[in-house]
């Protein structure tokens, strides 16, 4: 009888919970919450010599953290810096000495679909910049081939660098954070790591690889009650930039779920990782995409697809890079 008295006492605790936790996330939907500082915090940002992992580079700068930023371009990961340090000057307080020293912003050239890379350049970073308090893992790439022409080495390409980094990277920079119990860890992810589409087979699991990965890693932290380290998945819908420029659903409905500008996927992500936010789809909509998912049978998905154009949504691109690689071949042969 007690132990019966438990279970059912545990149950109306739990439910309790449950419906606390679903009145929380739909206030923070309406009511703006408080963001905290970073500033002073080392914040590592893997792929940032371009795109998001820039222009989050970039926010970072402007909120005063200590920059340590990696990618496998030294060039255009040099040209971030100097955006950084820019930013770091133009924010600066006009009275000398009244913010403190200007923040320092550290390159690294890192491979980070290389372990050994990753490793090496961690214990760098670890030597001469100290430990890192938010590690956001940004790097992405993309084949751009239907699965048939893909060559082998590029689909192991992509799951190297858009899944197993985050394994490399939280490898080497968690164990200072178990330790203290407090930092941040961002995966920049897609909404193709929650459903996919056709023709990207290789991008699609390597995003679902990482939004698993976070999702074990933040029972796992859960589990061990390292509350003090935050988690925070964000996954946008298509960007209007570099990767899948091109990209498009329907004409008649591209208008109510356009590609969305990078400006505004990095404004929403620094709100959910400033206010630790554990998931930020992007748009809104996508979250009930994702729940439709779950619950519809596949062939009413696919009509779902068909009547969006989001089978083949991709496809544009996959030909802007066909005839891409197709011209330069044509160049190099002459």
């Amino acid at each position: 009888m007690s132990d019966t008295v438990s279970i059912l006492s545990e149950f109306f605790l739990v439910t309790f919970k449950v419906l606390w936790a679903f009145v929380q996330s739909g206030l923070k939907w309406f009511v703006r919450q408080k963001e905290k500082s970073v500033a002073g915090q080392v914040c590592l940002v893997a792929g940032a010599g371009r795109g998001l992992g820039r222009l989050l580079a970039k926010e970072f700068a402007r909120r005063r953290a200590v920059l340590v930023l990696w990618d496998i371009n030294s060039e255009s990961n040099e040209e971030t810096a100097e955006m950084v340090r820019r930013i770091y000057r133009d924010t600066s307080s006009p009275t000398a000495g009244e913010d403190g020293p200007l923040p320092q912003v550290y390159t690294y050239q890192c491979d980070v679909g290389k372990r050994e890379c990753v490793y090496a350049s961690a214990e760098r970073v670890k030597r001469e910049v100290g430990p890192v308090d938010l590690l956001v893992n940004s790097a992405a790439v993309v084949s751009g081939h239907h699965l048939l022409d893909c060559p082998d080495e590029l689909i192991e390409r992509t799951l190297m660098v858009n899944c197993h980094a985050h394994f490399w990277t939280t490898k080497a920079f968690l164990p200072d954070m178990l330790e203290a119990n407090r930092g941040h860890i961002v995966t920049v992810a897609s909404s193709l790591g929650l459903f996919s589409t056709a023709g990207v087979e290789d991008y699609c699991a390597s995003k679902f690889g990482a939004v698993g990965f976070h999702e074990s890693l933040s029972h796992e932290l859960k589990a061990a009650e390292k509350d003090g380290i935050k988690m925070t998945l964000v996954c946008p819908f298509l960007v209007d930039a570099g990767m899948f420029r091109s990209c498009k659903i329907r004409r008649e409905i591209a208008s109510f779920l356009p590609p969305l500008q990078p400006e505004y996927c990095v404004q929403q992500a620094m709100q959910a990782i400033l206010t630790e936010q554990p998931l930020i789809c992007m748009p809104r909509s996508m979250y009930m995409v994702t729940f439709m998912k779950a619950i519809l049978p596949f062939e009413a998905i696919v009509c779902m697809y068909r009547l969006l154009g989001a089978e083949k949504c991709i496809y544009p691109f996959l030909a802007r890079h066909k005839e891409a690689m197709n011209n330069n071949e044509a160049k190099s042969g002459d």
